[in-house]
């Protein structure tokens, strides 16, 4: 146990020395703009090169400073609350084979290396999802790799139609005749990997994951691996003119979907989840706007404050002897300050709560949508959403944090660990400057020379107000009643997306094989086969009985017919 914790301290202070070293140089290259790659020919095939392309770049550099800074406290978090686990070091490897995987998915601008961290995020990700080996854990695994084996094909088919560009570099597309079908091939992967409509249902599933693969996989680096696919192709992608407005009628669904699904939910892990979900639509909406680089930079301040929200709430249940159900929580604000402290500034950043990090992006993006040529009605959708965005982070917080005692008391052994309040703490203090830090540099990628209305300019705070004030007005309705029932059910698995990405399958493979089974195994293969020669035979054998033991003449009869038989051969002689 001593060297499964001590490898996961230096792996920690591995990721948190390689963030610092990097992060001047990531400076340097976001303030000059400057890129340089690095390109090995391995072999080639006729008109084809296969090269090993490598790019240090802005857009790399600040991604593998946030995933290692990540990463670190993440490990940090898991030296103590993993170290009752007898196999951490095992656990340690998979995590830092997964920044491995995402490292080489944000240097490798070649889409055919860059399956080397494509698949190695869905592999990597399987592993650590099935960790506890429990029948959760391995369902929830199958559905997180099936719906990610989905996006690993559609790169498959883009790298073969890519053949006719003579070039698989990501940073040098143009438009051909089979641009069209590249495109939706890319941006289907894309959004299996970030679990947009209608892939969104292995995110959640997911959960049965540990706490800090949670906070590190499926909240901050894994599933914006999509956005991140899209930002880098996103010249070559907006050739295509209904590219865009695909991409944000999906994202604002998935959107409201997930800020429905989230206030239905009782389970504290799956309510993050989904506000992932909705994090992920507010992305790919921006995105859908033609704005990539404010949708990189939501990704980062997201990625702070969402991993910071799940290591908070890892480490209430972990305290809360084991319990998930937000119901049966209560109080813990008296008995763990830190840590609710800390989840609280995650929460206000994620509803975009003024001079926190989620304020400077989120809110410049529900500021530009509303100058963006959109229909009103998506106009609505994302505000309706950002409403429910601050609905259930108070929900969450009133049921868990303020609200009474419900069951057992908090126990907060771990409130004075400092491996966990380190980084924790690290994490609240990113989440608190990061946004306005990084939004200089930003802004200067999306010039905005206009000036909005006030009232424009105030519409995002009073929607966020108006989503609290509503949440504390309904939050102890109850929703669990006879006449709410197919409601609840109907919001609760995310518009059935979650029964039918999984049931269906499994129910026609099984009815298939029992059909199969009945029709042809038991039916016409087993007449024709094994019990039809078994009827033959036994009827022969029967009617040979019965000529045998009919009489004595029969016997004569037979020898006078051989002896003739035999006198006829003889004279033929």
């Amino acid at each position: 146990m001593f060297t499964g914790l001590k490898s996961s301290s230096i792996s920690s202070l591995f990721l948190l020395f390689y963030s610092a070293i990097i992060f001047p140089l990531t400076m340097i290259f976001l303030l000059k703009q400057d890129s340089f790659m690095f390109e090995w020919t391995i072999f080639q095939v006729s008109s084809c090169i296969v090269t090993f392309i490598f790019i240090i770049d802005s857009v790399s550099l600040s991604f593998s400073n946030v995933v290692c800074l990540i990463s670190g406290c993440v490990m940090l978090f898991s030296s103590s609350y993993m170290s009752h686990d007898p196999f951490l070091k095992r656990f340690t490897w998979l995590v830092m084979l997964f920044v491995l995987s995402m490292n080489l998915l944000v240097f490798i601008p070649s889409l055919p290396a860059l399956l080397l961290g494509w698949d190695g995020l869905g592999i990597v990700s399987f592993a650590l999802v099935i960790y506890y080996q429990n029948m959760k854990s391995l369902g929830a695994g199958m559905i997180t790799v099936l719906a990610n084996r989905i996006g690993d094909v559609m790169i498959l088919i883009s790298i073969g139609l890519l053949v006719l560009q003579g070039h698989w570099t990501i940073i040098l597309m143009w438009d051909f005749h089979l641009a069209t079908w590249v495109i939706l091939t890319l941006t289907i992967a894309a959004m299996t990997k970030s679990a947009q409509i209608p892939f969104s249902s292995w995110l959640p599933a997911a959960m049965a994951a540990p706490t800090p693969v949670s906070a590190l996989v499926h909240s901050s680096t894994l599933v914006t691996a999509g956005v991140f696919l899209l930002v880098r192709f996103f010249p070559f992608l907006d050739t295509v003119p209904m590219f865009k407005p695909s991409l944000l009628f999906i994202s604002v669904l998935t959107l409201l979907m997930a800020g429905i699904g989230a206030n239905y939910e009782n389970d504290l892990k799956k309510v993050i989840a989904l506000s992932t979900l909705s994090q992920l639509g507010v992305m790919m909406m921006s995105l859908g706007m033609g704005m990539p680089y404010l949708a990189l930079f939501h990704l980062y301040t997201h990625a702070l404050f969402k991993a910071l929200l799940f290591l908070c709430a890892g480490t209430i249940i972990h305290n809360s002897s084991n319990t998930q159900d937000i119901r049966h929580m209560g109080l813990i604000s008296q008995q763990a300050p830190l840590t609710v402290a800390c989840m609280n500034i995650a929460n206000l950043s994620l509803c975009g709560a003024p001079f926190l990090s989620g304020f400077y992006s989120k809110d410049l993006i529900l500021e530009l949508s509303l100058t963006n040529p959109t229909s009103f009605l998506m106009i609505m959708l994302i505000f309706l959403a950002t409403g429910m965005t601050a609905a259930y982070s108070f929900r969450l917080s009133f049921c868990s944090l303020w609200g009474y005692m419900k069951n057992s008391p908090f126990h907060s052994k771990q409130e004075a660990d400092p491996y966990i309040n380190w980084a924790t703490t690290t994490l609240a203090m990113a989440a608190i400057v990061a946004g306005f830090f990084m939004q200089n540099i930003f802004t200067t990628f999306n010039p905005m020379p206009f000036v909005m209305p006030s009232i424009l300019k105030f519409l995002t705070i009073s929607v966020i107000m108006l989503g609290l004030f509503v949440s504390a007005m309904i939050w102890d309705l109850d929703f669990s009643a006879k006449k709410m029932n197919k409601t609840k059910f109907f919001f609760s698995t995310m518009w059935f997306l979650a029964p039918i990405s999984a049931q269906p399958l499994t129910k026609l493979s099984m009815m298939l094989g029992t059909n199969l089974m009945k029709s042809i195994d038991l039916g016409w293969m087993e007449i024709l086969g094994g019990q039809g020669i078994n009827m033959a035979t036994s009827t022969l054998s029967q009617e040979n009985q019965k000529i045998q033991i009919k009489s004595f003449n029969f016997f004569i009869a037979l020898m006078l017919c051989a002896s003739l038989m035999f006198f006829m051969f003889l004279y033929t002689l």
